[in-house]
């Protein structure tokens, strides 16, 4: 049986993801240090607004509150016991949300990283990371996640031991890594060298792509790497609202609706075809870039320099794939085309 991922991916030829989880629910008041993943049991009201907000904004997809929901992460709450139990209601809410929408909408299961360095650099192994990818894909699954969704994954070890539990939970997965340093993942990886990984998985993605970073412009330059690594597979850009500014004792985002709703456009005609938010996207956001998407026509790939006077200069000279734009790209403060 087609997947429903797939499906809609087969009749469409855009879909747009959510926006951020955490911006979000710090916003209802989550606090610091608090695990977001408890709210799914203590405060399912707010997890059910979360959900409803993104799909009243008009996304195709939205991911569970699920990202820190394996055992590494919530063993530091207290709850490694409970990883089933939060990723099942987790998702089961994003199903009950969905079904009520009356069109197709994606319940994407979040599997975020572990937190833990794997081997040889660091002590966490492949078995071990691979049976607690497993057992919280197995409680989305038992909650009605239509799709399992990789994201903020910054080493390659990382990414394979989640396919492969994916596989060993018999779901469909999308993935997603951080490119945040100079074009790289904070472990190295390169645009090119992610694209090159994805080919060879045996359990591969139905979507890849790239999630939170810096901005909008440095994303954009990733997704053109992906473009020039010319995969068969479609490709997610999931960018921030603008740059993170500490404003009256809060971090704040700077990107407005309107200049989502140019990303949101320039993601597509630069080749995504899935494309949301993520950190410090709300739903006044979602609905600028679903609105640009539905009324503006398709236009030609973007070029670095357009990109830059609609999105503002890249935060490295580099995108870390050895064809470094000129320096004068680099970062001066927001421009509109």
């Amino acid at each position: 049986m087609t997947d429903a991922l797939s499906r809609l991916l087969s009749e469409r030829d855009w879909l747009m993801a959510d926006g951020a989880t955490g911006t979000n629910l710090f916003n209802m008041g989550l606090t610091a240090g608090e695990a977001p993943e408890l709210w799914n049991t203590d405060q399912p009201g707010n997890i059910t607004t979360l959900y409803r907000g993104a799909v009243e904004a008009g996304s195709d997809i939205f991911l569970t509150n699920t990202f820190g929901g394996n055992a590494s992460r919530l063993k530091l709450h207290g709850a490694e016991g409970r990883v089933r139990e939060l990723n099942r209601v987790g998702a089961a809410l994003g199903r009950d949300v969905a079904d009520a929408s009356g069109r197709t909408v994606i319940v994407a299961g979040s599997v975020g990283p572990t937190g833990e360095i794997m081997t040889p650099m660091g002590s966490l192994t492949h078995d071990r990371a691979v049976e607690m990818f497993h057992e919280q894909a197995e409680g989305l699954k038992e909650g009605g996640a239509d799709v399992l969704w990789l994201e903020t994954i910054s080493a390659a070890e990382e990414f394979k031991a989640a396919a492969e539990a994916f596989d060993l939970a018999g779901m469909p997965w999308c993935g997603t890594m951080s490119f945040d340093t100079a074009g790289r993942t904070m472990m190295g990886m390169t645009s090119a060298q992610m694209a090159a990984m994805i080919d060879k998985l045996p359990n591969p993605p139905i979507a890849f792509g790239a999630n939170c970073g810096v901005g909008a412009a440095d994303l954009m330059r990733t997704v053109l790497g992906f473009v020039a690594a010319g995969p068969e597979k479609p490709i997610i850009a999931k960018g921030n609202a603008g740059i993170p500014k500490y404003h009256d004792g809060h971090i704040h985002y700077d990107g407005t609706p309107d200049l989502m709703a140019e990303y949101a456009v320039l993601a597509r005609d630069a080749g995504a075809t899935i494309i949301g938010g993520c950190c410090g996207t709300m739903p006044e956001h979602l609905k600028a870039m679903r609105a640009a998407l539905e009324t503006r026509p398709r236009g030609p790939r973007p070029t670095l320099d357009e990109i830059t006077a609609h999105l503002g200069g890249f935060s490295s000279a580099s995108d870390g794939t050895g064809d470094a734009p000129d320096a004068s790209r680099e970062r001066r403060g927001r421009r509109r085309g």
